[in-house]
């Protein structure tokens, strides 16, 4: 029987009784999708050396609801491998988008931005700005995409030298109310963020702390492991 595959990335998986998987998987068709990889950890299983993290591949899968059924996989060319930080924050990626994604909702785009950040983690001292660019994307694909190029109170310009307090589901003001909640982010690091150029230290940390302050709402209470990693 032939099956249709898909290109996807495995996010996550555990042991699912005495030789089964249970995955979440990110897929360019379907989106955030649980499965079930029936008999994946015998010896002989023909997913065993498929089923990797970061590795690009092609999976098939029968059935509807909260799990279905892997029925095939395959690898979909070479990837390259990570270590180090570039590890850590590849796994931060993944539990981000398993924290935040919805199941079967489709994000083409966003799919197309996670394998260029695996590959820009490849490459070492890219971290930071590459987590960066794709919170950005993450967040404009969910909806929540950031207001860099004007204050939401008087639509002016962002000017690089000021201050701005960044409100999450709006935006950044110069002299918002006393009892909103804002993270404080200076103009030149918004222009930056809008420019996707992140070079600079200080732009670095601040788009980091920004981007920190604004997912908070998206992920919940409950702290990311992948952060707890890193420290």
């Amino acid at each position: 029987m032939r099956v249709d595959l898909h290109s996807a990335f495995v996010l996550h998986q555990r042991s699912y009784r005495e030789t089964s998987l249970l995955l979440e998987i990110f897929s360019l068709r379907s989106g955030r999708v649980g499965l079930i990889a029936k008999g994946a950890n015998r010896q002989r299983s023909a997913f065993r050396g498929a089923l990797q993290f970061f590795r690009p591949l092609l999976l098939a899968w029968a059935g509807r609801g909260e799990l279905a059924t892997l029925v095939g996989a395959e690898i979909d060319g070479p990837f390259s491998a990570l270590s180090g930080r570039a590890l850590l924050s590849a796994f931060y990626l993944n539990e981000l988008l398993t924290r935040v994604l919805h199941r079967d909702d489709p994000h083409p785009a966003l799919f197309a931005a996670y394998r260029q950040a695996l590959e820009t983690l490849a490459q070492a001292g890219n971290e930071e700005p590459a987590l960066r660019l794709f919170e950005k994307r993450l967040l404009e694909d969910i909806g929540y995409g950031l207001s860099l190029r004007f204050d939401v109170d008087t639509n002016a310009p962002i000017e690089p030298e000021r201050d701005y307090y960044y409100q999450s589901d709006k935006g950044p003001w110069r002299n918002p109310p006393a009892h909103i909640d804002t993270v404080k982010v200076q103009g030149r690091t918004l222009i930056a963020l809008a420019a996707a150029l992140l070079h600079e230290p200080e732009v670095l940390s601040e788009s980091k702390r920004l981007m920190r302050f604004i997912l908070a709402s998206h992920i919940g209470g409950r702290p990311l492991a992948s952060r707890q990693l890193f420290n």
